[in-house]
């Protein structure tokens, strides 16, 4: 592989046999290197690829930045995780951008306790509701981390790790579509129990399936791929049968118009009436 820019004696820019840019990570990977220079393979430790479109040149400078013991912190309370859990709230395969992201926040998060800085995290209970997955494996790697440090993380770190966690399912790489994604959900929820009067039970598994449908809009609404296979008739059938439900579905469609910038399919409307009324179903039981 050739190197395309030392970052600094660990971390380089390389470009693989396949034409691809990756960041190559290990002990004096860097020292002495030019570009153009060739990789001394056997010093190689880790390899990030960039995803979502990340620039190859920025996210080396994240990864330089990072401590090396940090990034190995990450890999093992990810893989740590991961195996307590079975892949619940987490893809088999963890890819480069979590793994760097969430080595930053660790490294930050563990700086900010040895200088005694704590930060408040406002969305706790929305997290906890909304991404119960997440955060039941960010609480592990929490744990983990904790177990291998002479520091002792907060609790509420877990709230951040979920956020992270629940980022590497959006195509967008940033962590602010996360955030914004769960004020939606939240409002979401808040026009729902207005529209019905009551409160609705965030475990059940008609929420939980509304909450993963709603996920999988936002992937879909960001990438322009929205449903729409053109079915008027089911469309029109659904009305029909859950008229009081699909009024509801219409006022979540008014806030997701507006705060997505862009109209819902029929088809969205539809599939959001059905999950609306699963969830008025449970809750008149």
């Amino acid at each position: 592989m050739e190197i395309l820019r030392v970052f600094n004696n660990n971390v380089v820019l390389a470009r693989n046999d396949a034409g691809q840019e990756t960041i190559l990570t290990g002990r004096g990977l860097g020292f002495q290197a030019k570009p153009g220079h060739q990789v001394d393979g056997s010093k190689i430790v880790r390899v990030f690829v960039p995803e979502n479109g990340r620039d190859p040149d920025n996210f080396g400078a994240v990864v330089a930045a990072i401590p090396p013991e940090h990034l190995l912190l990450a890999d093992q309370a990810l893989k740590a995780a991961s195996a307590e859990y079975d892949g619940a709230g987490l893809d088999k395969s963890v890819g480069s951008t979590l793994l760097v992201a969430l080595a930053d926040h660790l490294s930050f998060a563990i700086k900010r306790v040895r200088q005694d800085i704590r930060l408040e995290y406002p969305l706790q209970s929305e997290v906890m509701h909304l991404y119960p997955h997440e955060f039941r494996t960010a609480r592990k790697v929490v744990d983990f981390v904790n177990g291998q440090l002479d520091v002792h993380l907060p609790a509420e770190e877990a709230v951040a790790v979920a956020l992270h966690l629940v980022n590497a399912g959006f195509s967008t790489g940033n962590l602010s579509y996360t955030y914004r994604m769960t004020g939606v959900l939240t409002q979401l929820f808040e026009v729902l129990e207005t529209a019905y009067g009551r409160e609705f039970d965030r475990d059940s598994v008609n929420t939980a399936r509304f909450i993963t449908h709603l996920r999988y809009f936002f992937v879909r609404a960001h990438s322009g791929k929205q449903l729409n296979e053109g079915n008027s008739k089911l469309f029109t059938a659904i009305q029909e049968a859950y008229p009081a439900d699909y009024a509801t579905a219409i006022k979540l469609q008014s806030v997701l118009e507006l705060r997505l910038d862009q109209e819902l399919t029929d088809d969205e409307v539809a599939y959001l009436t059905l999950h609306v009324a699963r969830m008025a179903d449970d809750s008149r039981h």
